[in-house]
């Protein structure tokens, strides 16, 4: 199998909180693979990991929340991506509210929206979800501040089924 270390070793990507709830139960993790799919009509795709609590959360949810985290938000990308939902109540230490469909948006994040869940794509370890956009944050003004990149994170202990 190729490795695509050569090439991936070059990104560094923003980093984002992806939230989701179904059936009385919330979720949230770090997510550095995600992108803007389509511009007629805006489509954006983030992908959840398998071995993910939010991955099984999301698989029932019919709306995902995802917010860009600035620079200066360390501190939740170190609760979203370094402690596991199966163990730890994330929201119990984010301030959050309920947004479209029972999905909680972060109240700290400036930037975010909400996707109605289109469809599921297969990609390995990971699954793409195809968010529609439901809801957002309001537009920003001035220049955009500096997003958390994954250089900003990437010392965060890999593994942990967020």
């Amino acid at each position: 199998m190729t490795r695509m270390d050569p090439f991936t070793d070059v990104l560094d990507g923003p980093m984002y909180v992806v939230t989701a709830a179904a059936g009385g139960v919330r979720a949230g993790c770090l997510v550095g693979f995600a992108s803007q799919c389509s511009i007629h009509p805006p489509r954006f795709v983030v992908w959840l990991s398998t071995a993910n609590h939010t991955y099984r959360v999301a698989c029932e949810a019919s709306y995902v929340t995802v917010h860009a985290l600035l620079r200066e938000q360390r501190a939740l990308a170190e609760l979203f991506g370094g402690e596991t939902g199966d163990r730890v109540d994330k929201f119990a230490r984010a301030a959050w509210r309920q947004g479209e469909a029972g999905s909680p948006v972060l109240t700290e994040v400036r930037t975010w929206f909400t996707g109605r869940v289109e469809g599921r794509i297969e990609g390995g370890d990971h699954v793409g979800f195809l968010l529609a956009p439901a809801s957002q944050c309001k537009p920003s003004r001035g220049t955009p501040p500096a997003l958390l990149r994954y250089s900003d994170v990437r010392d965060l202990e890999p593994g942990h089924p967020a």
